[in-house]
C-alpha cells in the first residue's frame, strides 16, 4: 500500500523520550534489545521487531546520521578551540650549535680561533588584549553553529524515522490485507463445500459449483498478490534500516483502535505556531541566522586596532666563555711603551702588574649571568589592506541574508506541509466515515445474498459479486483506518504531543 506520510517519522522520534507502555502491542512476553535484534539479523536468525527497534537500527546504520554526528563533534571541537584562543600563547625555543675554526664568541662577540659549543634558550608569551571583540564573537558564533548542527542532526534522524515508519506501516497494512484475503478464501471454501453437498443431494444446480470455484481461484490470486505486496514492503523496510534483505523477520502490530469521528480541534494556524517553536529544522535555521549575524560582527572586528602584550625570557651559553682572577703573591713586569733617558740611553719603562688565573664559566653560571627578560605592548592599526576587510564584511552580510531567506523558506515549507497534512487528515476522515457506512451496508447485503444462495433463490454469480464487493470494502476500510489514524498523529506531532494509540 502506498501511503504519503510526510511527518510520521518525526512523530515516532518522540518515542525516545516518552514511555512505550500502552503504545505498542507486544505479542511476546519480553522484547529483545536492539543490539540482540541486530545480532540476530546479522546471523540470519528470525527476529521480531517493533517500530522503535526498527528506527534505532536504521539510525545506527544510516550513513547520513553518522556524518551528522561527526559534524556535531567537529563543531564542538571548534567551539572548544575558540574558547582556548582567549588564553595566552607561549613558545619555548632552544638552539644548540658547534662551530670550528674562526668563530664569534656569542658571549663577547669577539673573534676567536677555537671550536665553540654554544646554546641559546628563549621563552615567549603573548596575549591579545583587544582585537575588536573578534575572539568573543567567534565563541558566540561557534556556539550557535554547534546548536544548529545538533538541531539539524535531529531533523535528519526524524527523516530517517519517517522512512522507517512509512515502510513499517506498509508492512502492517500488507499483513492485514493478507489476513483479509486468507479469510475471504476460507469463507469461499466453506461455501464451496456446502454447495458441493447440496449439488450431491440434488438441491442446487451444478453451475453454482463452477461459479464458486472461480471465486475461490480469484481469492487465491488475491492471496498471492497480498503476499507479494507484503514481501516487497518487508524488503523496503529492511533497506530503510540498511540491512540485507535475506533476513527472516516479523513486525509487531500496533494497537490502533477505531478512531473517533469527532473533528480535529486545532486549526492550521495553531498547528503552525506550535510547530514553528518546536521542530528542530526550524530551530536549526534560526540558529544559522543568529550565527550569520555574529559573522558580520566578526568581520567588522578586522577594522579595529589589535593590542597585545608580549613577554620574553632568554639566556645564552658558550664554551668559549671564561673569567680571570688575580693570582695571589705573583707579579710580572710588562713594558708600558714609554722610555726614559738613563746616562744618555733610552731605556724602556716597565710596570709591575699582578698575574691572572683564567678559568671556564660553568653552564649554570652562564645561564644566570646572561638571563634577560622583557615585556612589550604591541599595537597594530589597520589602515589600508586592499579593501579586504570591507569585502569580508559584505560577504558576511550576504551570508546573513541567505540564512534569513533559508529560515523563511523553512517556515514556508513547514506551513505548506501542515496545510497538506491537515487537508489530508480531513480527506482521510471523510473516506473512513464513508467506508464504514459502505462496509456496514455491504455486510448486510452479503448476509442476505448468502441466505438466498443457501435457499436457492439466487445463483452463485450474484453471491460472488456480493462477496467480492464486501471483500474490497473491508480492505479499503483497513487502509482508510490506518490512513486516518496516522494523519491525526502527524498533526499531534506538530503540537508536540507524544505518540499514543489508546
Amino acid at each position: 500500500m502506498q501511503v504519503a506520510w510526510k511527518q510520521v517519522g518525526a512523530v515516532v522520534a518522540l518515542l525516545f523520550t516518552t514511555s512505550l507502555s500502552g503504545t505498542y502491542a507486544q505479542s511476546t512476553p519480553t522484547t529483545a534489545s536492539t543490539g540482540d535484534v541486530t545480532a540476530a539479523l546479522a546471523a540470519g536468525a528470525p527476529a521480531r521487531l517493533n517500530l522503535l527497534q526498527c528506527i534505532e537500527i536504521a539510525q545506527q546504520n544510516n550513513i547520513t546520521v553518522r556524518q551528522g554526528q561527526l559534524t556535531v563533534a567537529n563543531n564542538d571541537l571548534l567551539l572548544h578551540q575558540s574558547r582556548l584562543n582567549l588564553l595566552p600563547t607561549t613558545n619555548f625555543q632552544a638552539n644548540q650549535g658547534l662551530n670550528g675554526g674562526r668563530s664569534i664568541n656569542p658571549q663577547s662577540n669577539g673573534f676567536v680561533q677555537q671550536s665553540i659549543v654554544s646554546g641559546s634558550y628563549q621563552l615567549n608569551g603573548a596575549v591579545t588584549l583587544y582585537n575588536g571583540l573578534v575572539l568573543r564573537n567567534t565563541i558566540k558564533q561557534n556556539d550557535l553553529i554547534l546548536q544548529a548542527s545538533q538541531h539539524e542532526l535531529k531533523a535528519t534522524q526524524n527523516n530517517i524515522s519517517l522512512t522507517v515508519a512509512q515502510n513499517y506501516l506498509n508492512v502492517l497494512t500488507g499483513t492485514e490485507q493478507l489476513s483479509i484475503a486468507q479469510r475471504q478464501s476460507e469463507v469461499t471454501r466453506a461455501q464451496l463445500d456446502r454447495t458441493q453437498r447440496l449439488v450431491n443431494a440434488g438441491s442446487a444446480p451444478e453451475a453454482n459449483l463452477f461459479e464458486l470455484r472461480a471465486t475461490l481461484a480469484s481469492n487465491e490470486v488475491d492471496i498471492v498478490t497480498a503476499q507479494n505486496t507484503l514481501d516487497l514492503a518487508k524488503v523496503a523496510l529492511l533497506q530503510a534500516m540498511n540491512v540485507p534483505i535475506n533476513q527472516a523477520f516479523e513486525v509487531e502490530p500496533i494497537n490502533v483502535p477505531d478512531p473517533g469521528l469527532d473533528p480535529y480541534t486545532a486549526t492550521v494556524q495553531q498547528l503552525f505556531d506550535i510547530a514553528a517553536t518546536n521542530l528542530p529544522e526550524v530551530k536549526g535555521a534560526d540558529m544559522r541566522v543568529k550565527s550569520a549575524a555574529l559573522g558580520v560582527q566578526v568581520a567588522k572586528g578586522a577594522l579595529y586596532p589589535v593590542l597585545s602584550l608580549n613577554g620574553n625570557l632568554s639566556s645564552i651559553y658558550s664554551s668559549a666563555a671564561n673569567k680571570q682572577s688575580i693570582a695571589t703573591g705573583t707579579t710580572s713586569q710588562q713594558i708600558t711603551g714609554f722610555f726614559m733617558d738613563a746616562n744618555g740611553a733610552q731605556q724602556p719603562v716597565y710596570s709591575t702588574v699582578p698575574n691572572f688565573n683564567v678559568s671556564d664559566v660553568t653552564y649554570i653560571d652562564q645561564l644566570q649571568n646572561n638571563f634577560n627578560r622583557s615585556a612589550s605592548l604591541f599595537l597594530r592599526v589597520p589602515i589600508f589592506q586592499g579593501n579586504l576587510s570591507r569585502n569580508r564584511i559584505t560577504t558576511a552580510k550576504i551570508q546573513q541574508q541567505n540564512a534569513e531567506l533559508t529560515a523563511q523558506n523553512t517556515r514556508l515549507t513547514l506551513r505548506q506541509q501542515i496545510e497538506t497534512a491537515y487537508t489530508g487528515m480531513r480527506a482521510a476522515a471523510n473516506k473512513f466515515r464513508a467506508t464504514q457506512v459502505q462496509v456496514s451496508s455491504l455486510e448486510k447485503a452479503f448476509q442476505v445474498a448468502e441466505s438466498r444462495l443457501n435457499a436457492g433463490a439466487i445463483n452463485a454469480t450474484d453471491y460472488s459479486i456480493a462477496k467480492t464487493n464486501l471483500d474490497r470494502a473491508r480492505a479499503s476500510l483497513v487502509q482508510a483506518k490506518y490512513d486516518y489514524v496516522f494523519r491525526t498523529k502527524i498533526l499531534d506531532y506538530y503540537q508536540n504531543k507524544p505518540l499514543a494509540f489508546n
